[in-house]
C-alpha cells in the first residue's frame, strides 16, 4: 500500500500542479458558465476546463481509474484506483479574483482515501500526503502547531450556499467567536485543511461540504498531525490541533447538524 500511495501522491501532485497552471492563467477573466444549488452556487468555464483536464491527465497516468468530480458525471473505471476531483476550490472566489483558489485531487484505492494533493493556484505551493507517510508543502514535511487553549486558537470556517443553513452556522459562530482568538473565512475548504495540517491555522470546521472538497486536505491534514473528524450521520467535518481536540469538538458539535 505504501508504495502504491506514494505513487499516486506523485501523481496526484502533478496533475493539481498542472490544473492550478490553467486556472492561474484564466484568474482576473473569470466567466459564469451555470449554478448548481442556488444563484450563488456557480460554475466558471475555467471549472470545466480544469476538470476536463484533470480528468484525461490522471486517465493518462492511470488509465482505468474510477474518476468522480464535481463538474461532470462519475467515471467508471476497471481497477481499484479511484480520484476525486475539485477542479476550482474556492470558485466564488476565483469569480472576483481574491487570491484564494486551489486545485484538490484525492487518490483512492478499494475506496479508501491514501494520497491526495492540493494546489495552491496564487501562492503556487502545493501541499501533499499519502496515508502513513506524512504531510508535504512543495516536498518539505509539515505539521500541525500546537495550540491547546482554545482562547489562543485561529479557527477558520466556512458558508453553506443555502440560505437557511446559514442562519444555523451564524448561530454557531456566535458560540465560537467569543471563545478563540479570531475566525477566518476564506473560501477554500481544501486549503483551510492543509493550513491546519501546516500550523496556520489551528482548527477548522464547516457543514455542508461534499466529498471533493475535503477528501485531500482531510487527509493532509491527519497526515500533518491534526486531528480530523467527521461525526457519523453529519455533513460536519473539524480539524484541529491534537491538543485542541475535545474543547474544540465540544464547542462544535454540541449543536444538532
Amino acid at each position: 500500500m505504501g508504495r502504491a500511495a506514494h505513487h499516486l501522491e506523485l501523481v496526484a501532485v502533478d496533475v493539481a500542479v498542472h490544473a492550478a497552471g490553467l486556472v492561474a492563467t484564466a484568474s482576473g477573466n473569470a466567466a459564469a458558465a451555470r449554478t448548481k444549488s442556488s444563484p450563488t452556487d456557480v460554475v466558471t468555464h475555467t471549472d470545466l476546463l480544469s476538470e476536463s483536464l484533470i480528468r484525461r491527465e490522471l486517465l493518462e497516468r492511470c488509465p482505468g481509474s474510477t474518476i468522480v468530480g464535481e463538474e461532470y458525471d462519475d467515471g467508471v473505471g476497471t481497477n481499484h484506483v479511484g480520484w476525486i476531483v475539485d477542479p476550482i476550490d474556492g470558485t466564488v472566489n476565483f469569480l472576483y479574483d481574491l487570491p484564494v483558489v486551489a486545485i484538490s485531487i484525492a487518490a483512492t484505492i478499494d475506496g479508501t482515501v491514501v494520497a491526495g494533493a492540493v494546489a495552491d493556484v496564487h501562492r503556487r505551493e502545493t501541499f501533499s500526503a499519502s496515508i502513513g507517510a506524512g504531510a508535504r508543502c512543495d516536498g518539505s514535511p509539515v505539521t500541525a502547531g500546537d495550540v491547546d487553549e482554545l482562547g489562543q486558537a485561529l479557527v477558520g470556517t466556512g458558508f453553506a450556499y443555502d440560505a437557511r443553513l446559514r442562519a444555523e452556522q451564524a448561530a454557531v459562530i456566535a458560540d465560537v467567536l467569543p471563545a478563540c482568538r479570531d475566525i477566518r473565512c476564506m473560501g477554500s475548504a481544501a486549503l483551510n485543511l492543509c493550513w491546519v495540517g501546516c500550523g496556520r491555522l489551528d482548527a477548522y470546521f464547516e457543514r455542508d461540504l461534499k466529498v471533493y472538497d475535503h477528501a485531500a486536505g482531510a487527509l493532509i491534514a491527519a497526515e500533518g498531525g491534526a486531528t480530523v473528524v467527521q461525526p457519523v450521520g453529519s455533513d460536519l467535518i473539524m480539524a484541529s490541533c491534537p491538543g485542541l481536540d475535545g474543547e474544540f469538538r465540544d464547542l462544535i458539535d454540541r449543536r444538532p447538524h
